[in-house]
């Protein structure tokens, strides 16, 4: 068969190759210059440092089979995403663990004393907690709320934690011991080269041919047996009904000569801070040493006509528009929507990687798809 994919990120490199290898004849086109889509990466010219263009990405999972697809097309060398804060002057490790407690409340607890006395401090009140807000309050109380969660929360959504759901909280972890590794997967790591020659060479199939440079329109697809297309949902339909909302990202580079922070990812919790963190790219390779480096201020805000969507909103108008959306997707034959734009949903890198292998497969065994495979509601 004939198979166009949309997009030469994540998505369209893992079922492209898939599909290239069960046989098929694989297009991938992509509008911008480059593949690997936002986890694009690219060594600066004058400092040697591998800089993650679009911001860092940290390759995290419990999937044994996803880690052995992304190893088999590059080298992992071992990463612990270690974050650090500022607050009131000082810094401090996350996720919140027990040295964050005794060092913010000046204290000497021990694993069972600290969990009594966050739940001392912790709105018990709150049965059942809606909002991200009430959940920091629950769980956390209203001293550490405040100095980690809602001036960050704040910048990086551009909405107030009441207004938020409490599921985007959950997803932070408070730990009783001295752990300040910010994921607890059992898999952890960075590509050696970048994770741009990994989707090089996932790319590398005599049966795929890759268009760079190359926008694609809805009646781009004539011709070919099917279509995976991981761009914006709204994007496929012209934005007819509307865009769906988004955040996204600025980022003001800057150089130095030397250790800038000490750590790849410095957060700035408290709203009189403009940007939300700096990231300092030479950490991300920690066997690399470089003199010079390449830092990133990060800036979050509303999303424009023209700018790269981030993270989706996914609040309660954008999913009544959404809806609508899908409609109209499943409407249409011989497409599938995959992916965090197709589906208008946050994934992991991960996560996307199973969902493409998933979806590789279904297609395979039936030979047609409907144009969800993951729903997006």
């Amino acid at each position: 068969m004939k198979i166009l994919l949309v997009g030469a990120g994540l998505s369209g490199a893992v079922i492209g190759r898939r599909l290239a290898e069960a046989g098929h004849d694989v297009t991938i086109v992509d509008s911008r210059d480059h593949v690997a889509g936002n986890c694009h990466t690219a060594r600066d010219a004058d400092t040697g440092v591998m800089v993650h263009v679009y911001g860092p990405h940290i390759f995290h999972t419990d999937d044994e089979e996803v880690w052995d697809y992304v190893n088999r097309f590059a080298r992992f060398l071992p990463y612990k995403n270690r974050v650090k804060t500022t607050a009131g002057g000082q810094v401090f490790s996350l996720p919140i663990n027990l040295h964050t407690i005794n060092q913010f409340y000046g204290k000497t607890l021990r694993p069972d004393e600290a969990r009594a006395f966050i739940e001392a401090q912790a709105d018990t009140r709150i049965i059942d907690p809606q909002t991200f807000e009430e959940q920091a309050l629950r769980f956390v109380g209203p001293d550490l709320y405040e100095a980690f969660f809602k001036g960050y929360t704040l910048k990086q959504w551009g909405l107030h934690p009441s207004e938020l759901p409490a599921s985007i909280l959950k997803r932070l972890p408070v730990r009783f011991n001295y752990d300040d590794n910010y994921f607890f997967h059992r898999f952890q790591g960075m590509p050696e080269e970048g994770y741009t020659h990994m989707v090089e060479q996932i790319l590398d199939h005599p049966a795929i041919t890759l268009e760079l440079n190359t926008p694609f329109a809805r009646g781009d697809g004539a011709g070919y047996d099917h279509v995976f297309y991981s761009g914006p949902v709204d994007g496929y339909f012209g934005y007819e009904l509307g865009p769906l909302g988004y955040r996204t990202l600025d980022f003001e580079r800057f150089t130095y000569e030397g250790d800038y922070q000490g750590c790849a990812v410095m957060n700035y919790g408290e709203e009189s801070v403009p940007y939300t963190r700096i990231t300092e790219h030479k950490h991300f390779s920690p066997w690399e040493n470089h003199e010079g480096s390449v830092c990133y201020r990060e800036f979050s805000r509303s999303c424009g006509p023209e700018d790269i969507p981030y993270y989706p909103i996914r609040q309660v108008k954008e999913k009544e528009l959404l809806q609508k959306y899908v409609a109209r997707a499943e409407s249409q034959s011989d497409v599938t929507f995959v992916g965090r734009l197709g589906t208008y949903r946050y994934l992991d890198m991960d996560v996307t990687i199973r969902e493409a292998l998933d979806t590789a497969e279904s297609f395979l065994k039936a030979g047609t798809l409907p144009a969800f495979v993951m729903p997006p509601l």
